[in-house]
């Protein structure tokens, strides 16, 4: 019998190809560019001849086709498609005990919300990012990574396959903080809820529905954004993003 391989994923965009080559540039299997990015993955190129892997300058078309999209930016790189992992309590209690701050998104289901966030919690050193398996949560595709602008390198995405069992694990260990637009309570309200040696989790709904009632049970606290009021939430990606800076903000005090 001959060797399965995975299905691939063609991950464009330049910021994001840019950070696979320079993070793990084992992953590619294929890369195209246009003539105008050649020099830019010169050494990448290097690599791959190395690992016999191609390479090829194409034309615009061909990465359009390769991609599925007219957002490629001049590049196109082949990985297999991505194996997410099963979150399990010895994880959990990883997380606890470091005082990490992770982001749980209850069913987001916008790829391009999900290619947001994850260059959020990049950008403000988040560990991890956790989806579900539960519809209609977003996938990890090649929208996902060139929103993500290279965030897709240095957050571990893990998966659950039921958010009361992962709410539940949680308990006692690390404080569920739900973003709630209905709340009492607000953002700038977060330094009297938590501690910085405290591991808290932010659970961010979807686009539509917000978090369902049974993560907003499960949280310690649900919280809001403040606003004027003449707009009832936010985009979700921007949502977590403030959240994201609040804690960023009270962990280094650390």
């Amino acid at each position: 019998m001959g060797t399965q391989h995975r299905k691939e994923l063609p991950v464009c965009g330049f910021e994001a190809v840019k950070a696979l080559v320079k993070q793990h540039p084992e992953k590619i299997s294929r890369l195209f560019f246009t003539q105008e990015r050649a020099k830019a993955f010169g050494d990448a190129s290097k690599y791959l001849a190395a690992k016999k892997r191609l390479y090829r300058v194409v034309e615009e078309a061909d990465l359009e086709k390769l991609s599925l999209s007219v957002h490629h930016q001049g590049v196109v790189a082949m990985i297999e498609e991505p194996v997410i992992p099963l979150i399990d309590e010895q994880i959990i209690d990883g997380w606890a005990k470091d005082s990490a701050v992770v982001l749980f998104l209850d069913r987001v289901g916008n790829s391009n919300n999900l290619g947001a966030i994850i260059r959020s919690a990049a950008f403000f050193g988040i560990p991890a990012v956790i989806i579900t398996d539960e519809d209609p949560q977003a996938k990890i595709t090649t929208s996902a990574y060139r929103v993500a602008q290279g965030g897709m390198e240095f957050v571990t995405i893990y998966h659950t396959r039921s958010i009361q069992w992962l709410l539940r694990a949680c308990e006692g260990k690390i404080t569920r903080i739900g973003a709630d637009h209905r709340s009492f309570r607000n953002l700038n309200s977060l330094p009297t809820l938590l501690s910085p040696d405290e591991a808290t989790m932010i659970i961010l709904g979807n686009e539509e529905t917000g978090l369902s009632e049974a993560s907003k049970k499960a949280c310690d606290h649900l919280v809001k954004i403040p606003g004027s009021g003449v707009i009832e939430s936010l985009n979700v990606a921007q949502a977590g993003t403030l959240f994201l800076a609040a804690l960023a903000d009270i962990h280094r005090q650390r």
